[in-house]
């Protein structure tokens, strides 16, 4: 009963913002999913705070602009909120120095490494190329040196979607190190609470801002959690077992973004 009651109380708010996931919801690849483009614009038209949140790590925040321009979406770079953000802030405000298992894209957002200190940390994004038996070996040895020594996991991600398939995200490799530690990573990314909160428009509360992805655990289930709502989109690394296995289940399932700017727009006209 507690559960329709909010279900209700969430589609009878007003929706001011909106929080867009990008690979696989918005684009994928280099491709925007049907429609994206003339629907972002659609969704900024009607007056609704909009604000890109992403757990991707293998791109600079530049690097994502660049690409959303390049493919047609009209935004600005301040209007992206990534993962790596959150953990460039977190490696700041902990004053730590680093070994990282990031590209060499996503590292210019990070600070210089100190070379007169030793490593006292791990940081782990989605880097394919260093996720061999040399790099994970001295990520290994700089959490083993000492125990206070983090495990910082931009991510977690199981897999995400490329224009050839499913492809394994940082979570194995992560979960691998954990394992071999004894370690236990420091999430900074989606579905983390704190990742959510800190992503919210200024002087929005979480009621008021709906979430759009294709991952139905860190998209939507990590946003209802602080209390937004979730839509679901059909595309990306959307599986109907993933969907299945979140309680409760999203605000909506809708077949791409295009169908989600339907959703929030009827409704708006609504209240």
């Amino acid at each position: 009963m507690l559960y329709r009651w909010s279900l209700v109380r969430f589609r009878k708010m007003s929706i001011k913002a909106a929080l867009i996931d990008l690979s696989g919801t918005l684009h994928v690849e280099d491709e925007p999913t049907p429609n994206a483009v003339v629907a972002l614009q659609r969704l900024r038209s009607s007056g609704i705070t909009v604000k890109f949140v992403t757990n991707t790590t293998k791109d600079s925040k530049a690097t994502l602009y660049e690409r959303l321009v390049k493919i047609g979406f009209q935004l600005e770079v301040a209007e992206i909120y990534s993962s790596l953000s959150a953990a460039v802030a977190f490696v700041s405000n902990e004053k730590l120095n680093p070994y990282y298992l990031l590209t060499s894209d996503a590292r210019r957002d990070f600070p210089d490494e100190d070379q007169s200190r030793p490593h006292d940390a791990v940081v782990v994004g989605l880097a394919p190329n260093a996720f061999d038996y040399e790099h994970m070996n001295k990520a290994f040895n700089v959490l083993l040196q000492n125990k206070t020594h983090k495990l910082v996991a931009v991510h977690q991600g199981k897999y995400y979607k490329r224009a050839d398939g499913l492809a394994l995200g940082p979570g194995c490799f992560v979960k691998g190190l954990e394992y071999a530690t004894g370690s236990t990573a420091t999430l900074i990314g989606k579905p983390n609470s704190y990742y959510f909160q800190s992503a919210l428009p200024d002087g929005l509360r979480a009621e008021e801002c709906v979430m759009i992805g294709d991952d139905a655990n860190d998209d939507i289930a990590g946003a209802m959690q602080v209390g937004m709502q979730g839509i679901l989109v059909k595309t990306g690394k959307f599986l109907p077992d993933a969907l299945a296995a979140i309680s409760p289940p999203p605000t909506a399932v809708v077949k791409n973004f295009a169908e989600a700017v339907d959703w929030i727009l009827c409704r708006k006209q609504g209240n």
